[in-house]
């Protein structure tokens, strides 16, 4: 049995590859391709991905609204997806803030280099501080 970090890199992998069928204009089926990466159905993989893919547009947003300069296009297929499921586990889950943070960081890490790593964090510690204090004021 695979622990959250794992499933999350997985939940990555599928990302990933739906980011470059989506370029390529390619259908796909969502199911299928968890099924690749992953002999036996599994609830948070499921909801990590389809949530990404549900929600994209507004993880999309707040991930442009959040880095310092950049857009989420100039990034690479695979730290979108690594942004992608930060934010959704930050704005669309119960998954403990400090752990959705942490657990895209070390992706980044094994895939990205130092400057992106950094970039993420500071996107999603921001999204993260903004959510707060919108709590904190209501």
């Amino acid at each position: 049995m695979k622990n959250r970090s794992e499933l999350r890199e997985i939940a990555m992998k599928v990302l990933y590859q739906v980011e470059i069928l989506e370029d390529a204009k390619q259908e796909y089926d969502v199911d299928s391709l968890i099924k690749e990466q992953l002999e036996i159905k599994n609830d948070f993989v499921d909801e990590l991905v389809n949530g990404v893919i549900k929600e994209k547009k507004k993880i999309k947003k707040l991930a442009n609204d959040h880095l310092n300069g950049w857009t989420v296009d100039r990034l690479s297929k695979v730290d979108k997806a690594i942004i992608y499921i930060g934010i959704y586990e930050l704005m669309f889950t119960e998954t403990p803030s400090i752990v959705s943070i942490n657990e895209a960081i070390e992706l980044s890490k094994q895939y990205s280099d130092e400057k992106v790593t950094k970039m993420i964090n500071a996107c999603l510690d921001k999204i993260y501080h903004e959510n707060e204090r919108e709590i904190d004021e209501q």
